[in-house]
């Protein structure tokens, strides 16, 4: 395999780019149409737009930052409360019998957004793998976005 190198590249990738979810749908301030459900003040709980399950959470800094070891002390310890909140409200809206709790980090580790790190909170239920994924490539979601997003967001501003 032939590698080209262009260092000068670093600069324009390295940077927040349009293309950056994160970045894009937090500058829009359309918060019910992108689905933030909170905003701290490093950081945002985001309802994941295809969820692996109803209330499938991503939590995020503001800053475009690729790596754990980027963030600031206060980003982490924000993300980390806001972790906690997220787990808190989705327990409360739909009773989870468990979460999947995760950081992709790069490529080869199934990052589907690389250069903005994220948390994803996944609720699970006992049972819920069932056939349709596998057999139709299909997922049931017993509750539309609109509603897991009021559910959530209505819990957390309660707190």
């Amino acid at each position: 395999m032939k590698i080209l190198w262009a260092p000068w590249r670093a600069s324009y990738v390295e940077k927040p780019g349009e293309n950056c979810i994160f970045c894009k749908k937090v500058r829009e301030n359309k918060d019910e149409e992108n689905l933030i459900i909170l905003r701290g003040q490093r950081s945002f709980i985001m309802l994941n737009r295809y969820p692996y399950n109803t209330g499938h959470l991503m939590i995020a800094p503001y800053r475009h930052v690729a790596d754990i070891e980027d963030l600031t002390e206060d980003e982490a310890v924000e993300i980390f409360k806001l972790l906690r909140e997220s787990i808190k409200a989705v327990k409360k809206a739909f009773k989870p019998d468990g979460f999947n709790i995760g950081v992709n980090l790069g490529r080869a580790a199934g990052a589907g957004v690389e250069g903005h790190i994220h948390i994803h909170a996944v609720p699970r239920w006992l049972g819920d793998t069932n056939f349709m994924p596998v057999t139709a490539n299909t997922k049931v979601m017993p509750i539309s976005l609109e509603e897991a997003y009021e559910r959530i967001k209505r819990i957390i501003q309660s707190c």
